[in-house]
């Protein structure tokens, strides 16, 4: 017999504001305490030193986050100049102290132009990649170093917000994958002073912004469940960016029994993916097979039925 999963069947998705000093996964876990969840799961992680924007998925919704880890990402970040840590960020181990040149804000506007674009980077030993088997920040905590390839990534805008002489602040919207604090480590390396981050908040994460999100406080202040799930956005806010397609009582029929069904696609191409409407409720992804077919992908449990 199935163990039974413990916690209430809340399904939907919640823009949390991290704070900072705890994991991604503790926020998590918070969260789904505050919901009573039966699942929980969120959409890319944020350092313990970081705040801002953190998408928290429930239920249902844990079957679509994968599609916001491909998203685009805005950061505000601060970057000291001149002090270098094993980390790239002020909570690391000062690993070398340089001077800073007499610099001005076009000298580093001049610097940032080189970071635009694609680029590549060396993932940091402090990150959660894995070199056999093995988290790069377990072994770095070990004291081991490992080469790590570049990765190709984008940055499609650096704006600088603020200069002082020994500190400044940027705006970066960029790729998934692409690392801040690596990003702050290169242009104080071209800057010729080093550098590293002390703050980091995101600001954006794929169709995201901040105008919705909600503190933990602010969450455990609301007066009972039935209030939390009400602010809840619904599961099919992950994958607003497909297509959707009409199901019709057979065709939902053949999905629900994980059979190809027959739909009016219009110009999708194969191996497309949509999302999938019975009577104006969303069921979940089908993929295009052909002309007119359609095939179940990812569908709600209430949904599937073989």
């Amino acid at each position: 017999m199935a163990r039974r999963r413990r916690g209430l069947p809340v399904n939907g998705v919640v823009l949390l504001d991290k704070p900072k000093g705890i994991s991604s996964n503790h926020a998590l876990q918070r969260v789904r305490r505050l919901f009573e969840a039966q699942k929980a799961g969120h959409t890319g992680t944020l350092d313990p030193m970081a705040t801002g924007l953190l998408p928290i998925c429930l239920g249902e919704a844990t079957k679509f986050s994968a599609h916001l880890l491909e998203a685009d990402k805005m950061y505000r970040t601060r970057v000291e100049l001149g002090v270098i840590t094993d980390t790239g960020d002020a909570e690391g181990t000062v690993m070398e102290r340089r001077e800073v040149p007499s610099l001005t804000a076009e000298d580093v506007e001049s610097v940032l132009t080189r970071f635009r674009g694609e680029i590549e980077q060396v993932p940091p030993m402090y990150s959660a990649l894995k070199h056999q088997g093995k988290k790069l920040y377990e072994l770095a905590r070990e004291g081991k170093q490992v080469e790590r390839a570049a990765r190709r990534v984008s940055v499609y805008d650096a704006r600088l917000l603020a200069f002082e002489g020994t500190a400044f602040e940027l705006e970066v919207s960029c790729s998934k994958g692409t690392y801040i604090r690596t990003l702050a480590e290169d242009i104080g390396h071209a800057l010729g002073c080093g550098a590293h981050i002390s703050q980091l908040r995101r600001l954006k994460t794929g169709p995201f912004n901040g105008d919705a999100m909600w503190t933990l406080e602010d969450l455990e202040a609301l007066a009972s469940q039935a209030n939390r799930e009400a602010e809840l956005m619904p599961v099919d806010v992950l994958v607003d960016h497909l297509p959707s397609l009409s199901v019709d009582d057979t065709s939902f029929g053949r999905l629900a029994h994980g059979q190809s069904a027959h739909l009016a696609i219009g110009e999708l191409a194969p191996d497309a993916l949509a999302r999938l409407y019975y009577a104006e409720t969303f069921i979940g992804l089908g993929v295009v097979k052909g002309p007119q077919e359609v095939a179940p992908k990812r569908l709600l449990s209430t949904v599937a039925i073989s």
